[in-house]
């Protein structure tokens, strides 16, 4: 694999695990929504990634990246409560919460930054290799 293929790669990485840190935010933001109709409310929502193989021109290299192939809602069952006080509150007097797991989401948010800082400590030291080897030449 060439070296530039490197920052193709782990810029791919670092785009995807931006976009699970957005949806993971955006999760935890809503974890506390509250509807009296059960449609309305807020489903967490995951990002869903696969390998995408790239070939060059030439057909003999190839450098693998990340695909966001889309996101989608999770289909854990919504949390009812009996509260016929709240103003949400349907004709049975229930209210559906979200189906956000807090504690998930901060686990899902350290590993997307992790992964993020991985990709830059990938990309500091091709850099560094790089320049190590035009050093050489002199």
């Amino acid at each position: 694999m060439s070296m530039l293929k490197i920052f193709d790669t782990a810029g791919s990485a670092m785009s995807a695990q931006s976009l699970r840190l957005n949806t993971t935010a955006s999760n935890l933001a809503n974890a506390e929504s509250v509807s009296g109709d059960p449609n309305k409310v807020y489903r967490a929502r995951h990002p869903v990634f696969a390998t995408a193989l790239q070939e060059t021109k030439g057909g003999a290299d190839h450098a693998a990246g990340v695909k966001v192939l889309g996101i989608v809602e999770s289909q854990a069952p919504l949390n009812v409560q009996h509260r016929p006080e709240h103003p949400e509150a349907d004709e049975n007097g229930n209210v559906y919460l979200s189906n956000v797991n807090a504690v998930e989401e901060m686990v899902n948010m350290m590993s997307a930054s992790r992964s993020y800082q991985n990709n830059i400590e990938i990309l500091k030291t091709t850099r560094d290799l790089m320049l190590q080897t035009l050093q050489l030449g002199r």
